[in-house]
């Protein structure tokens, strides 16, 4: 690591300086406390969701997880960050298996990529439409469980968090967006990072017996030491290293690293929310990762057109030429298409006309332009996440209070009162509306003004760089014209106001 390059962007604040509140984010049970409300809700969630009233909208499964849990997260992300997975319930269970692991061995390197989280994401969409989750809360339950069980078995069987690292659906959408986040880990002094020993922020500070580095010699005689020991910390189990880090991508901001670190050089450091997609140098040089960023904002666009009633017509005209009568095979064709191979056909088509505009001759040309380019769909990407989510949130937020009533009633506890099923949204419809248009155009502002700034840093001859971005922002322009449409037809869980649905179940 010596010999690699290390990362000093200017640090406005650090978070972990402020009085109380960095406090508790430092100690070694600081985010457990982040943890065990959302372990609590989770095993709620499961609860309601295997053994409670399968309506729906009177279900705490479905109602947490797919209306209050989307919008919270997305909201989250854009003011401070990834704050779901600092405090995942899915990896409480997951500190014993790491463990259990500590000898145990590295994911394998041909998979250590974002490929297999493409797929993951791909998979857990479609099987949201073709399986209906967002109404089925026994379902919702087991895809809960299984996140549990695949977090443990992944960090029992490997020494790396692989599983948040190169599987978790959830933690791949966190990743990509934390990339406009106010916040990131950051060393405060790197020269100390230079002559640090044991680099406890990437290799833990745990010993099964207690051990002393030392840190400096003076005259023959150790004069800085730190020790190792049992109640030690495992280290950043994403393996990565703080003075190296360009990105909020792969970061869990679990803080390991801070409590790791026997020097106190860990920031939690506050930064311009564009400066990492501005950065060309803040993102790896690969094709999985852009392909990532590219197609997730797609999937936002079909994820939202899989809800509405032109999905329908086109299902069945595809069922009356190709012969299928599986919704599953229909939807699994129509998602493949929508999600994978046009964003590849379109990106890489931009790329290829891009450089050809701006006259770059140079051997994969084409690929460097697409790998250049892929941070700039992170805005887009998140104002149609938003839009779409937020609406769902907004006009349903309250209405996790009547079925939190309804779930304690089964219990015979009536302290909160009888379900008031008219609750339902926070905010009149005219107000969501303007909110949804103003996250899509924002995105596809701040998308277009992050593709110039990339195309004037990779080309410097006169015009070049404005004949290069024209393809980028022609694509994003149909991108966001293709989401205004979406957003503005009749969805489910949207074609009748949801006040008046749950009014309805209340009736029941």
């Amino acid at each position: 690591m010596a010999n690699v390059p290390l990362y000093k962007p200017p640090m406005l604040v650090d978070v972990l300086r402020i009085p109380l509140l960095g406090k508790i984010l430092r100690h070694p049970y600081g985010r457990l406390a982040l943890q065990a409300p959302l372990f609590i809700i989770a095993a709620l969630l499961i609860y309601d969701g295997l053994t409670g009233d399968q309506i729906a909208s009177k279900n705490l499964a479905t109602v947490g997880a797919w209306v209050q849990y989307r919008g919270i997260v997305a909201l989250a992300l854009l003011l401070l960050g990834n704050l779901f997975c600092m405090g995942c319930p899915f990896t409480l269970p997951r500190t014993l298996a790491r463990h259990l692991s500590i000898r145990g061995r590295r994911w394998p390197k041909a998979l250590r990529n974002k490929w297999i989280a493409i797929g993951g994401l791909f998979l857990f969409f479609w099987l949201y439409e073709w399986l209906d989750l967002w109404k089925s809360p026994w379902l919702t339950a087991w895809v809960i469980v299984a996140y549990f069980v695949g977090s443990f078995v992944l960090e029992a069987l490997f020494t790396e968090s692989a599983f948040c690292k190169y599987v978790c659906p959830l933690g791949t959408f966190n990743f990509v967006y934390s990339a406009t986040s106010p916040l990131q880990i950051r060393a405060k002094d790197h020269n100390r990072c230079h002559t640090c020993v044991g680099k406890e922020c990437v290799n833990g500070s745990y010993a099964e017996k207690p051990m002393i580095l030392i840190d400096e010699i003076t005259d023959g005689v150790p004069t800085k030491t730190h020790e190792h020991g049992p109640d030690g910390v495992l280290g950043c189990g994403l393996l990565l290293y703080v003075p190296q880090i360009k990105s909020n991508m792969d970061c869990t901001m679990c803080l390991d690293c801070v409590r790791a670190c026997p020097h106190d050089n860990v920031a939690l450091a506050v930064r311009n929310p564009l400066r990492e997609i501005l950065d060309l140098s803040a993102w790896p040089k690969r094709v999985d990762l852009g392909f990532l960023i590219v197609a997730l904002a797609f999937m936002g666009l079909v994820n939202a057109f899989g809800m509405i009633p032109p999905v329908y017509v086109l299902l069945v005209n595809i069922e009356s030429i190709t012969g299928i009568h599986s919704s599953g095979v229909l939807l699994f064709l129509v998602f493949f298409v929508a999600m994978l191979l046009i964003p590849a056909w379109l990106s890489f088509g931009a790329s290829w006309l891009s450089a050809k505009l701006a006259g770059a001759k140079k051997a994969g040309a084409v690929k460097s332009t697409f790998i250049a380019f892929a941070p700039a769909f992170v805005p887009i990407g998140l104002g149609i996440w938003l839009s779409h989510y937020m609406f769902h949130f907004l006009t349903g937020a309250l209405t996790i209070i009547p079925v939190f009533q309804y779930f304690l009633t089964t219990f015979g506890i009536t302290v909160l009162g009888q379900p008031n099923w008219g609750l339902a949204q926070i905010l009149p419809n005219e107000v969501i509306s303007f909110l949804e248009i103003s996250m899509l155009v924002g995105g596809y502002l701040v998308s277009a003004v992050v593709a110039r700034r990339i195309a004037g840093k990779l080309y410097s001859r006169p015009g070049a760089a404005q004949l290069a971005w024209m393809p980028w922002a022609l694509l994003m322009l149909g991108m966001i014209l293709f989401a205004a449409w979406v957003m503005s037809q009749p969805m489910e869980m949207r074609a009748v106001e949801t006040s008046w649905l749950i009014a309805q179940v209340g009736r029941l």
